[in-house]
This record gives structure tokens, C-alpha cells and sequence, in this order.
């Protein structure tokens, strides 16, 4: 324990920089996501058959898992943040879309047909109406979004994503069941020592080596 805490202590300032850049990481791609899936979600509920579809390949998108996205997106957008961002944007706009999607139309129809007869239109209705009752469904999707994309920003360290998954995915080099993503991370500490970045990289080799000790 008392080496544990030692070991934290010295690296203080390893540890605040990777939570930062977690936490940018994160809260960027679900603000994306908020960004993309409400008004689409808004706009999918007039139409429910393109609506449903839309959810259908999402949901199948969302099954992929996410080292293979990053994979897939890889050779087009190379190592590094963006490259996370993209795949961290597209797993957060699914739960935010369905449940906008799906909050909308629960709205009770005895509201918006009180709403209707006060001589409101169908904007009024959507804004006065049905977004504020949505509201707490909207908040729960982006919500459970948050919840996964901080998990998968973990992931992302192995093409340069940064962040936490700095410190945590070089203890695959102790397991054997982790040996592509330690080979995937070690490329990225070379890709970044190549280009200059040296400073994190020997940040990252002290760290990994204090942890493997």
C-alpha cells in the first residue's frame, strides 16, 4: 500500500495531465453527440419509418467493438486525437438519439392536443411542449452516453488518443491475452518519440516502468 501511494505521489503530475486529457476527450465527443443525435432524433420523429431504421443501423453500428473501429478509422485518419474523437463521436450519438427519439413521441397526446387547441403550432408544440416533458429522457441518454465514452476514451490510448488509457494499457505488457494492444501502444509511444514528442514519451516509459516494477 505504502508503495502505492508512493508511486502516485511521484507521478502526480503524469497522472492530472492524463485525467485532463480524459476528461476533454470525453466531454468532446459527447457534446458532439448532443449535437448531432437531439436534432436529428427531433427531426426522425416526423418520419417514424426512417426513424426506425436509422435506430436499426445504429444499433448494429453500435455492436461493432470499439478496437475495431479504431482500427477500421486508422489507416484514414492515422494516429492520434482525431482519430479517437471520430470513433468516440459516433459510439456517443446512439443512446442520445434513441432516447430523444423516444422521448418525444411518449409525450402524452392529451399535451400537445391541449397545446393545439390554445392555438399553438407545431414548433410551439415541440418547444414548449414536448422538449421540456422529453427533457429528463434526453438528459438520461446523454447520461448513459457519458457513462460509455469515458470507458472507451480508455481504449483509444492504443492509436494515440491519450488520456488515462496512457497509464492503464501498458499493464497488458504483464498479460498475454493483451499482446495486440500492447503491440498498438507501443507503436504509438514510437510514432510520438519519431515526430518529436519526446518529452511524453519518456513521461509514459517512467510510468509504465514504476507500474511494471
Amino acid at each position: 500500500m505504502n508503495d502505492f501511494l508512493s508511486v502516485l505521489q511521484k507521478n502526480s503530475g503524469v497522472l492530472w495531465k492524463a485525467a485532463l486529457e480524459h476528461v476533454e476527450l470525453s466531454f468532446s465527443a459527447v457534446m458532439f453527440g448532443v449535437v448531432i443525435a437531439v436534432p436529428l432524433g427531433i427531426i426522425l420523429t416526423r418520419n417514424l419509418k426512417i426513424g426506425k431504421r436509422v435506430l436499426a443501423v445504429l444499433g448494429i453500428l453500435q455492436t461493432v467493438p470499439s478496437m475495431v473501429m479504431f482500427g477500421l478509422l486508422l489507416p484514414a485518419f492515422g494516429i492520434g486525437k482525431l482519430t479517437a474523437r471520430i470513433v468516440l463521436a459516433i459510439y456517443s450519438i446512439l443512446p442520445i438519439l434513441r432516447n430523444t427519439y423516444t422521448g418525444i413521441l411518449e409525450v402524452p397526446q392529451d399535451l400537445t392536443e391541449a397545446a393545439t387547441g390554445m392555438g399553438m403550432d407545431r414548433f410551439q408544440v415541440l418547444f414548449r411542449v414536448k422538449l421540456p416533458v422529453a427533457l429528463p429522457v434526453i438528459f438520461a441518454g446523454i447520461r448513459l452516453s457519458s457513462v460509455y465514452i469515458i470507458s472507451w476514451a480508455t481504449v483509444a490510448a492504443i492509436i494515440g488518443g491519450g488520456g488515462l488509457g496512457d497509464i492503464t494499457t501498458p499493464w497488458c505488457f504483464l498479460s498475454n491475452t493483451c499482446k495486440p494492444a500492447c503491440y498498438c501502444n507501443e507503436l504509438y509511444s514510437r510514432e510520438a518519440f519519431n515526430l518529436g514528442n519526446s518529452k511524453r514519451y519518456k513521461e509514459e516509459r517512467q510510468w509504465q516502468n514504476l507500474c511494471i516494477e
